[in-house]
């Protein structure tokens, strides 16, 4: 998936540099299990599953950094679709608004406009996946005690780009051949963050609909 991505993709509308694993490290042969499975064809909600002797929070610290550049990806090249005009307010439909909040400038749920809050968002994972104190990438180093619920709040704001991007751009990812791709980034997405429980159910609600019809 990763290779069909990377062609259908533009790699410079990407608003972070992508976050690597350490080659020789336990996350890096873990990315690389998880990314063979995924391009052997296996069913995605086999792939999801922690492997047998595998540590679960070092399984959720690859999924969320992979899925940090995949849908930083995915965003980056439909964000020429969103604008400060087209898009004003961060949301899913009349239905959901998505206000952002933080611990500096926004201290209270603000209404921003969807590109000022994927710009925010992607700032603010790339900053958490980088912290040795959360995501720690030394032998030996535990995992903080709050580390899942970081990741819970992580793979939660990631979920709502989705619910934008397929509410408010489906045709602009249509129109560059990217439906097919994004659909499977989703299936897979999908299926990790219940598999571990990782995002409230209510949250999944916007695209309910859609989840029923493409993840069997």
């Amino acid at each position: 998936m990763a290779l069909c991505l990377n062609q259908v993709f533009n790699k410079d509308k990407t608003f972070r540099p992508r976050k690597k694993f350490e080659p020789g490290t336990q996350r890096f042969e873990l990315y690389k299990k998880a990314q063979a499975s995924l391009k052997s064809g296996f069913d995605l909600k086999t792939v999801v599953q922690l492997p047998p002797g595998e540590n679960i929070n070092d399984w959720i610290a690859v999924h969320v950094v992979d899925f940090f550049n995949r849908i930083n990806l995915i965003y980056g090249t439909m964000s020429e679709f969103c604008t400060e005009r087209s898009c004003p307010i961060m949301c899913g439909g009349l239905k959901y608004e998505y206000r952002w909040q933080d611990d500096n400038k926004y201290k209270r749920p603000t209404k921003v406009s969807a590109p000022l809050y994927m710009n925010m968002l992607m700032e603010w994972i790339e900053t958490l996946i980088n912290n040795e104190d959360i995501f720690p990438t030394r032998t030996g180093v535990p995992f903080p005690k709050n580390f899942q619920q970081v990741c819970n709040k992580i793979l939660t704001r990631l979920f709502r780009v989705f619910v934008h991007v397929y509410i408010h751009h489906f045709d602009a990812i249509i129109s560059v051949g990217a439906e097919a791709h994004v659909n499977t980034c989703y299936k897979h997405f999908y299926y990790f963050i219940t598999e571990f429980s990782l995002v409230d159910h209510r949250e999944l609600e916007p695209l309910k609909e859609m989840t029923e019809r493409i993840c069997h």
